[in-house]
């Protein structure tokens, strides 16, 4: 195994029709609105981004997000991440009974020295930490989905 090589999978169920819970998701730039982890999302063109985020732990990750997948009728967004983070993430969004699940898939190599230097003892809290950041996500969704 990979020290500085990450998988993360979030299952979000949501309260709301999948078109809209996908229509929220495909709008990265509006993310930091509702997100608090995700402070910043600078579009550099229409399929490309550079993303900054920050949870509970005292550091930042500036990655570039480059769209590769936007299907709507499968319900998928896929990106491409370069930077402090270099791999892909993917949104998959499905009916779920009356509402929505919204699947977070990640998979990520941290190329951050800081990051890398504390691999092995950091594993757990930078872990955590994501728990955290995706936890914060959904409750921000949900709110942002009532309020539209």
């Amino acid at each position: 195994m990979d020290q500085n090589r990450y998988r993360f999978l979030s299952r979000w169920p949501l309260p709301a029709p999948p078109a809209a819970v996908y229509t929220a998701l495909e709008r990265a730039e509006d993310y930091p609105r509702w997100w608090p982890q995700v402070r910043e999302v600078t579009r550099l063109d229409d399929t490309t981004g550079v993303v900054t985020v920050r949870s509970l732990l005292p550091y930042a990750l500036t990655f570039t997000a480059r769209e590769v997948r936007r299907d709507p009728a499968a319900g998928v967004l896929e990106i491409a991440m370069t930077g402090d983070l270099e791999g892909w993430a993917r949104w998959t969004v499905t009916a779920h009974g009356t509402g929505t699940l919204a699947r977070y898939e990640q998979v990520v190599d941290v190329t951050k020295p800081l990051l890398r230097r504390f691999a092995v003892p950091g594993r757990p809290l930078f872990r955590a930490n994501h728990r955290l950041m995706m936890r914060a996500g959904r409750r921000g969704l949900l709110r942002y989905l009532e309020a539209v």
